[in-house]
């Protein structure tokens, strides 16, 4: 018999594995169970409900998100390249984890609880405000001008970063978040660039 943490797990790989699915179909418990070969009141004994679930997966974008993002902070010691490392970061957790590209930009959520969209909103202006960190890091470097509005910047870059989410999950993930993302690295940090 699987350990509680290990169902909770394959629940969860499950659920993502399902919003990976092209046409994007509310995901229900009922659905979930038949995936998963048990009953909705298995699935109740390790979630209290689908919002829990979905709290899960938030929870383990956040800390996978966060745990390379902190790594990239601590090893390289170039503003610049750290943003550029933090975007790659965001845009090929997206290409791997294409369920969770669909929580990530809210479609997974759309008629869930709107505690867990505010939750995805926060971890959206968390990501915002590390942007804005290695672009700050970068002035102080003299890598960017000094009359660059820092917030405007941060935004921009984010903004684009939930576009190729976006792109991807409603392509039904064929445009590859990652495509030609250098290219355009360059060229929203043109005109900011000391």
């Amino acid at each position: 018999m699987p350990r509680t943490s290990d169902r909770k797990n394959q629940i969860l790989q499950t659920l993502a594995h399902m919003l990976e699915g092209p046409a994007a179909e509310k995901v229900t418990t009922a659905a979930l169970a038949k995936q998963l070969d048990v009953s909705e009141a298995a699935l109740y004994r390790h979630f209290s409900g689908k919002a829990q679930m979905f709290e899960g997966l938030i929870e383990f974008i956040e800390q996978t998100l966060f745990a390379l993002i902190n790594k990239i902070v601590s090893e390289e010691q170039n503003g610049l390249r750290q943003g550029e490392q933090i975007i790659g970061v965001m845009l090929g957790f997206a290409q791997k984890n294409r369920g969770m590209t669909r929580v990530l930009i809210g479609d997974a959520l759309v008629n869930e609880d709107d505690k867990l969209q505010a939750r995805i909103n926060q971890l959206h202006e968390r990501l915002e405000a590390t942007l804005r960190q290695t672009l700050r890091f970068a002035m102080t470097q003299n890598a960017i001008a000094q009359d660059v509005d820092i917030n405007a910047q941060a935004n921009l870059v984010m903004s684009w970063v939930n576009g190729r989410w976006h792109q991807f999950a409603k392509s039904g993930f064929k445009r590859d978040p990652t495509e030609m993302w250098a290219r355009q690295w360059k060229q929203l940090m043109e005109g900011v660039l000391a």
